[in-house]
């Protein structure tokens, strides 16, 4: 089974790099090796993407103790923690590990399920991606002493949020397609995040490892899900909109980003990570 759907065929035809994709797609699997289980139950923190029960697309941060996330079998992982707040029961997710420490990422996508532990993800592609565009950061001890704040709710950002989104480093996107969820990072120096206005965001598409599953979701659904963290006090903005991605002569490639609800949480995660080694690969231009 190919593990692409017909709007990342588009974007690689579009793009040109449909051999080398193919080449790529080789590396995508639906059995978790050894070596991935390994990493997963080293991780403190996953994010999630999925759609809500009204449609909507959210990414979402997921933390816990050291093996909160493992593998239960060559197709499943089992996570203890909630499932995000309206997302049914048999939806489809997608779901990135990424470990500052080590620049190391993995990507499981698949259908979750509740369990007696918090729930389980039956894996459908299960892949690794290179380091491009990761910070390097290292974990100080976790605050357990505040709790997550009180979520504040809007359809615009605040000029505070501004400010925290056009200081981002990196953030998550999660995107849906008929055959599925996917959820991915993006990274580069702050200001790469540009915010046109209130309910706009822009930034560029920087070179990756042509799989295209992101903007190809884009080419066939064009809701969207992000998630910004503040690396040291643990807070997230999560916004859902409307997404797409335009092609300029000069192979630049833009995604454009329309807001329609935003969700801040103060302390949302107990995690607390050092100043950013930001990626070699990152652009000066950002």
């Amino acid at each position: 089974m190919d593990p692409y759907n017909k709007g990342s065929f588009a974007v690689q035809e579009r793009v040109g790099v449909r051999d080398l994709a193919a080449h790529v797609a080789r590396s995508i699997g639906t059995g978790i090796r050894p070596v991935a289980a390994a990493f997963l139950e080293l991780q403190p923190m996953l994010v999630l993407g999925a759609a809500d029960a009204d449609g909507q697309v959210w990414s979402s941060l997921l933390t816990g103790t050291p093996g909160f996330v493992r593998a239960t079998g060559p197709h499943t992982i089992s996570v203890a923690a909630a499932l995000p707040d309206g997302t049914p029961d048999g939806t489809a997710v997608g779901t990135i590990a990424l470990d500052p420490r080590t620049r190391r990422r993995m990507r499981l996508n698949g259908l979750a399920r509740p369990s007696a532990r918090g729930f389980t993800v039956e894996a459908e592609q299960v892949f690794s991606n290179c380091p491009k565009y990761l910070q390097k950061r290292e974990l100080y001890a976790p605050d357990t002493t505040t709790p997550p704040g009180t979520p504040h709710h809007g359809t615009a950002l605040s000029p505070d949020q501004e400010r925290f989104v056009r200081a981002a480093d990196t953030f998550f996107i999660a995107t849906v397609a008929p055959d599925g969820a996917d959820a991915s990072h993006r990274g580069g120096h702050p200001g790469f995040v540009r915010v046109d206005s209130p309910t706009e965001l822009s930034w560029r598409d920087y070179p990756g490892n042509a799989m295209f599953l992101t903007l190809g979701n884009l080419e066939t659904d064009d809701r969207a899900g992000l998630l910004f963290l503040d690396w040291h006090t643990g807070t997230t903005v999560r916004l859902t909109g409307r997404a797409h991605t335009t092609y300029g002569p000069d192979g630049v490639r833009t995604t454009r980003f329309r807001i329609e609800r935003t969700v801040e949480t103060p302390s949302a995660s107990p995690l607390r990570w050092s100043h950013p080694e930001y990626s070699p690969a990152n652009p000066l231009d950002s």
